[in-house]
């Protein structure tokens, strides 16, 4: 098919708004109406290769979501959950970050479509439902310090067993080896910071020698008066995972090899 045969297909397939600018041999970029959620248009060409016809994303989509989210949590848990099935549903294929449909028996318009909504579907996951995110935050929470601390020093969702058999007053994640143990708390929203204060001080009514460390997902969202009476009792806090990444890792390291 000729260049303007292969627009009149997209155009039938998909709308008038369509066009194709040649960037050299064999390689068109493909402007379609379709954005990202902050607004920018999502990056497709046309190549041939091996004298087969692809479409392709350059891997651009994957790398503008590591702007927001580390690489890692894009491979595990829901996020890749998602971003499998829309390659799944939409016939993508994902190889080392590019995404690209070939395109089989000159339907060049069916490819794009189904490119184009597996692109938007996957940038998806930049906008699941609050709850979702909820989750992810405690996967990533969860991985962080898998990677970071031994599995013979750590205790998921820890409880003292003697004072607190019913599991009131809930850890999620003890570290053993140093004088004093090190509770760690992932932090969501207010609830979980209210829990977490009341768990602290009933840990120094009982006499419990221990150090703390707070996690929050996004310390700004915690309201100002329930994060002043967290502060009274907390020990180390991290405002965010995602942005401290880095620097909780090398507390993790300088805290244990103490």
């Amino acid at each position: 098919m000729d260049t303007q045969s292969i627009e009149n297909d997209f155009r039938l397939c998909i709308g008038e708004q369509i066009s194709l600018l040649n960037e050299g041999y064999s390689r068109y970029r493909v402007f379609t109406p379709f954005l990202f959620p902050d607004g920018d248009h999502l990056s497709i060409v046309l190549k041939n290769i091996r004298n087969q016809w692809v479409l392709s994303d350059e891997a651009h989509t994957l790398m503008r979501l590591t702007y927001e989210i580390d690489y890692r949590d894009l491979q595990r848990g829901s996020r890749q959950k998602i971003i499998e099935n829309a390659l799944t549903s939409f016939g993508v294929t994902n190889q080392e970050g590019e995404l690209f449909i070939q395109v089989q028996e000159n339907s060049y318009g069916n490819a794009l479509f189904n490119l184009v909504q597996g692109l938007i579907k996957i940038s998806d996951v930049t906008y699941l439902q609050r709850e979702r995110i909820r989750s992810t935050f405690f996967e990533d929470f969860r991985h962080l310090l898998e990677e970071n601390i031994p599995q013979e020093r750590r205790q998921f969702n820890y409880h003292e067993p003697t004072l607190d058999p019913e599991s009131n007053y809930d850890v999620d994640c003890r570290i053993n080896g140093m004088s004093h143990p090190l509770f760690i708390f992932a932090i969501p929203n207010d609830n979980r910071c209210r829990d977490v204060t009341i768990t602290l001080h009933q840990f120094e009514r009982w006499g419990i020698h221990f150090q703390s460390v707070a996690i929050f997902e996004d310390q700004q969202e915690i309201s100002r008066p329930v994060l002043a009476r967290f502060s009274d009792v907390a020990g180390k806090q991290f405002s965010s995972l995602a942005s401290n990444r880095d620097r909780i890792q090398r507390y993790f390291s300088e805290t244990l090899s103490q």
